[in-house]
């Protein structure tokens, strides 16, 4: 069965593929809104684990939405998923016999609830798969630490390839720079480098 995992380049989706690809022909995918070089990022660290890697275009609107959306709230949360569940829609739209993604069972955003699987499952007749959902953080870190070489740092200084390295670009573009600061909490992201041997 084909598996098409969203992948932002980072430990979480990084461990879920190696998790799905005893059961699945897995390909990862990152949806990108062609703002950064987001993508870009994701393939190097596809490739650095051996992974086929794919890019799936979203609408500007998308990431447009998602902006007001953070704005209006004052925090990234909502804004996220809204990216989040059009990416699954459109993976899920390309051919894949499945559609998944890395998240873990104490993710805030983005999450995937029963209801937006089955919906997913229905519409396009895929199977949803989330091969980290029974695990917390501190489990997948380390699981992804015996498995994967891992670089973290700030998120405004780690390019990647999820959401938020392309989010915070069209917030600075359209409220400032000053605006990231106001909405996107300082956290630590990981990009993969590797398997470790």
């Amino acid at each position: 069965m084909e598996l098409a995992l969203s992948f932002s380049g980072g430990k979480d989706s990084a461990l879920a593929a190696l998790l799905a690809d005893p059961f699945f022909d897995v390909t990862l995918v990152t949806a990108t809104f062609g703002v950064t070089d987001a993508a870009t990022h994701a393939r190097e660290a596809a490739e650095s684990i051996g992974f086929a890697h794919e890019t799936v275009e979203l609408d500007r609107a998308v990431a447009d939405e998602a902006v007001e959306r953070m704005v209006t709230d004052g925090y990234p949360r909502n804004g996220i998923q809204q990216v989040h569940e059009a990416t699954l829609e459109a993976v899920a739209e390309v051919g894949f016999d499945a559609v998944g993604d890395g998240t873990r069972r104490d993710d805030r955003a983005p999450t995937v609830s029963r209801s937006v699987a089955q919906s997913l499952e229905d519409r396009h007749g895929v199977q949803y798969v989330a091969p980290l959902v029974g695990y917390g953080r501190a489990t997948i870190d380390a699981l992804a630490g015996d498995l994967l070489r891992i670089e973290t740092g700030p998120s405004e200084r780690l390019a990647k390839g999820d959401y938020e390295h392309e989010l915070r670009a069209v917030l600075a573009d359209e409220y400032g720079e000053d605006a990231i600061g106001e909405i996107f909490p300082e956290h630590v992201q990981s990009v993969v480098r590797g398997r470790r041997e």
